[in-house]
């Protein structure tokens, strides 16, 4: 079970063998055991190359699911504190803007537990399978996964203190026709909320844009502009001062954050901690207070 697992994970026999300290004879031999107990081929070879098969791959999902379901329950009965390895998929902005500041003081209360966190640029992807758990923009149901709301997403217009010196009325929508707006790969955040304020859409359509909503906030605190921003993410600005938010319209986006864990995981002591925690915190990030000016 081990030997078919780690080889569907791994993508190669030598890699598997390397995992579990094998030799790359020994994982052989026993996928041909398997083989013949199970009735189909597990290795085809491709040229040079031995490559899973399509139904081998699909067996080995599940083998994955009940190994990882035993781990847990052997966890779950032994274990006085938490201790063990937690993988984590988020988003670079929530990355950035949220879970790196406060993670510390996760591993404070749970000083045993090794903790990895690893971005991903696909908002939603939840497909990584050395993935404990998943903090995703928006969601893509798939088998096997629990997904649930983690919480909804506001964006509003925010600068620093120093840009909105600039102008004599802080609150003044006309502020906007001199204004440098900052934007994330295209113009739609800043069009939708002028419509949403009475303003002319198209006058959304100048600044500068980039990339990455981390080379915004960067951008942003350093008083290049103003920008449509996630009150969450970027909330330890505002309730420290570094970002001010100039006007009260908000736009609320159709989806926000969700947590997507596999099923063979809704069990695991150490995710069920975090995703506790997790809610925890980000209930009191939203309850304190953000600055106006």
């Amino acid at each position: 079970m081990r030997a078919i697992e780690s080889v569907a994970r791994n993508g190669a026999l030598w890699r598997a063998a390397a995992e579990l300290n094998v030799t790359r004879s020994a994982i052989s031999h026993q996928l041909r055991l398997l083989e013949a107990d199970l009735g189909f081929k597990i290795v085809e070879r491709n040229g040079n190359r031995s490559e899973i098969t399509p139904r081998a791959r699909t067996y080995a999902e599940d083998v994955r699911r009940a190994l990882s379901m035993i781990a847990t329950s052997t966890a779950r009965v032994t274990q006085q504190g938490l201790t063990g390895s937690l993988t984590v998929s988020a988003t670079p902005g929530f990355a950035d803007g949220w879970l790196c500041l406060n993670m510390s003081d996760f591993l404070a209360e749970h000083p045993d537990v090794v903790l990895s966190v690893i971005s991903s640029h696909k908002m939603a992807d939840t497909t990584n399978p050395e993935i404990d758990t998943f903090i995703t923009f928006g969601q893509e149901p798939r088998a096997h996964l629990k997904t649930e709301p983690l919480f909804a997403v506001e964006f509003t217009p925010l600068c620093s203190p120093a840009y909105l010196g600039r102008f004599e009325n802080f609150n003044d929508l006309g502020i906007l026709k001199e204004a440098t707006l900052l934007h994330m790969s295209d113009f739609t955040d800043w069009e939708d909320w002028m419509a949403l304020s009475g303003l002319a859409p198209e006058d959304a359509r100048r600044g500068i844009c980039y990339s990455d909503m981390n080379i915004v906030h960067t951008a942003v605190l350093a008083g290049q502009g103003i920008a449509i921003g996630d009150t969450v993410l970027w909330g330890k600005d505002l309730r420290e001062g570094r970002l001010m938010r100039p006007f009260s319209a908000s736009l609320h986006a159709d989806t926000g954050y969700f947590i997507c864990t596999p099923e063979e995981n809704l069990e695991n002591p150490i995710v069920v901690e975090f995703h506790k925690w997790l809610k925890t915190r980000l209930e009191l990030s939203r309850l304190t207070p953000t600055r106006n000016p």
